[in-house]
């Protein structure tokens, strides 16, 4: 068996999707970092009573040295793969490109649909319930400079249900596509970088 891939999860709320992380089994991966844009979050008191290291990396308090730091952080912790979990912070190119096919994100929506700058949180799904869709998911694709534009990983369909609001179902896609395919995709993908020489 090879050394599991050292994963770090960059987080800016109450930590769902690393909790639904931490509660599936990956012999490939181990997260090893949290990194959150800001203090006093939900998702870094997750982190902190599984006893994972944690740091935070704030655009705002950084400004033109936020990649530079980052890429850093993520250096010195001999990081292989970056997930994007609720990650509410566009990523510099300088991080994208040290990290080429090496950072995935969870979208709240079937992708390319109701993506792109803007479309985060309940925002994705006011948008669908305001098109009137009747399938709307999740996705998980790798990051590139386009938001939300990166090749799509894996993809899983919800029902969007009469009477709907977008709070039921922003719950609806966490608990039935999010916190399904993110960690299938996670495991994924650290497998394929394990296989690799």
């Amino acid at each position: 068996m090879t050394t599991p891939v050292n994963i770090a999860v960059l987080v800016s709320g109450g930590g769902t999707n690393l909790r639904a992380l931490l509660g599936s089994e990956n012999p490939w991966g181990r997260i090893t970092l949290v990194v959150a844009s800001r203090a006093a979050i939900g998702a870094l008191d997750i982190a902190k009573d599984a006893d994972i290291e944690t740091a935070v990396v704030s655009r705002k308090a950084l400004g033109n040295s936020f990649a530079r730091t980052l890429i850093e952080v993520l250096t010195s912790h001999d990081i292989g793969l970056v997930v994007l979990a609720g990650y509410l912070t566009i990523l510099p190119p300088e991080l994208i490109a040290a990290f080429d096919h090496r950072i995935i994100n969870i979208h709240p929506a079937l992708l390319p649909s109701f993506g792109g700058q803007g479309f985060y949180g309940l925002r994705v799904h006011e948008a669908a319930l305001a098109r009137g869709v009747k399938i709307t998911g999740a996705t998980v694709h790798f990051v590139n400079e386009i938001p939300d534009g990166g090749e799509i990983i894996a993809q899983r369909a919800v029902d969007v249900l009469p009477g709907d609001t977008a709070e039921s179902l922003q719950r609806r896609v966490m608990e039935q596509a999010e916190w399904v395919i993110l960690p299938e995709a996670v495991r994924e993908v650290c497998r394929a970088m394990a296989d690799q020489p």
